[in-house]
Protein backbone atom coordinates (compact mmCIF):
# COMPACT_ATOMS: atom_id res chain seq x y z
CA UNK A 1 0.00 0.00 0.00
CA UNK A 2 1.17 3.70 -0.83
CA UNK A 3 1.42 6.11 2.09
CA UNK A 4 -0.87 8.58 0.00
CA UNK A 5 -3.49 5.66 -0.25
CA UNK A 6 -2.65 4.73 3.32
CA UNK A 7 -3.34 8.58 4.42
CA UNK A 8 -6.52 8.47 2.49
CA UNK A 9 -8.17 5.37 4.35
CA UNK A 10 -6.54 6.66 7.70
CA UNK A 11 -8.38 10.12 7.69
CA UNK A 12 -11.60 8.54 6.88
CA UNK A 13 -10.85 5.91 10.02
CA UNK A 14 -10.08 9.08 11.90
CA UNK A 15 -12.85 11.58 11.00
CA UNK A 16 -15.10 8.36 12.18
CA UNK A 17 -13.52 7.68 15.29
CA UNK A 18 -14.82 4.84 17.40
CA UNK A 19 -13.74 0.97 18.34
CA UNK A 20 -14.68 -0.58 14.48
CA UNK A 21 -12.51 2.26 13.04
CA UNK A 22 -9.83 1.48 15.66
CA UNK A 23 -9.89 -1.77 14.08
CA UNK A 24 -9.60 -0.69 10.13
CA UNK A 25 -6.75 1.98 11.24
CA UNK A 26 -4.66 -1.00 12.82
CA UNK A 27 -5.24 -3.14 9.80
CA UNK A 28 -4.13 -0.09 7.66
CA UNK A 29 -1.19 0.44 9.75
CA UNK A 30 -0.43 -3.18 9.58
CA UNK A 31 -0.20 -3.07 5.78
CA UNK A 32 2.05 0.15 6.10
CA UNK A 33 4.52 -1.77 8.42
CA UNK A 34 4.85 -4.54 5.86
CA UNK A 35 5.37 -2.35 2.60
CA UNK A 36 7.24 0.24 4.04
CA UNK A 37 8.35 0.01 7.50
CA UNK A 38 7.86 0.68 11.36
CA UNK A 39 9.61 4.81 10.49
CA UNK A 40 6.49 5.25 7.87
CA UNK A 41 4.08 4.15 10.71
CA UNK A 42 5.04 6.31 13.23
CA UNK A 43 5.15 8.69 10.76
CA UNK A 44 1.17 8.25 10.03
CA UNK A 45 0.63 8.21 13.83
CA UNK A 46 1.62 11.64 15.04
CA UNK A 47 0.17 13.07 11.49
CA UNK A 48 -3.12 11.77 12.35
CA UNK A 49 -2.84 12.01 15.89
CA UNK A 50 -3.76 8.34 16.47
CA UNK A 51 -2.29 8.28 20.13
CA UNK A 52 -4.84 10.44 20.76
CA UNK A 53 -7.69 9.00 19.15
CA UNK A 54 -7.05 5.15 19.50
CA UNK A 55 -4.26 4.80 22.07
CA UNK A 56 -1.57 3.57 19.24
CA UNK A 57 2.04 4.69 20.18
CA UNK A 58 4.99 5.06 18.00
CA UNK A 59 6.98 1.92 18.15
CA UNK A 60 4.19 -0.29 18.20
CA UNK A 61 4.37 -3.05 15.98
CA UNK A 62 0.95 -4.29 13.85
CA UNK A 63 0.17 -7.30 12.53
CA UNK A 64 -2.06 -8.61 9.68
CA UNK A 65 -4.41 -10.79 11.12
Amino acid sequence: MTLEKARELLAVQARMGGGYNRNGARLILAEVQQTQGQQAVDGLIREFDLETLFGFKPGTEFHRP
